[in-house]
């Protein structure tokens, strides 16, 4: 005979599985260093081609004022101070992803402990119903 108890772990357990599980369960198959330097790493490339476009976008939209004081320009200061945007720009968005997915890993580990705490209550629930049969 089944019991009630064991049904309903059962289906909360399906359900997670289903659910919000499939993404933990991806993440949590991941040493927390390693989940984050990705993370990192795919934040800096994005980053770094937005500001690309911005920068593009930027030279375009003022390209006829670009074009008339580029002689007057001094070529290595804008150079300099573009790239101290660039790394201010990657930096921000490197430490805000890092915060991000440092609170989405925890979640995910904190989820995935549930999860397995209950797997454990269900063996227990099997040796429990295995022992009153034999």
């Amino acid at each position: 005979m089944l019991s009630q108890e064991r049904i309903k772990l059962m289906t909360r357990m399906a359900a997670y599985e289903e659910n919000e599980g499939k993404k933990y369960m991806s993440i949590g198959s991941y040493f927390r260093s390693d989940y984050m330097g990705l993370q990192v790493i795919k934040s800096v490339i994005s980053s770094t081609l937005a500001y690309l476009i911005i920068l593009g976008l930027y030279i375009y939209y003022h390209f006829e004022t670009f074009m008339q004081d580029i002689y007057k320009m001094d070529l290595m200061q804008v150079g300099k101070s573009l790239l101290l945007y660039y790394v201010i720009f990657v930096a921000a968005n490197g430490l805000i992803t890092y915060i991000v997915y440092s609170f989405r890993y925890s979640r995910a580990k904190r989820s995935l402990r549930r999860y397995y705490r209950h797997l454990k209550q269900l063996a227990a629930i099997y040796d429990i119903e295995k022992k009153n049969h034999s």
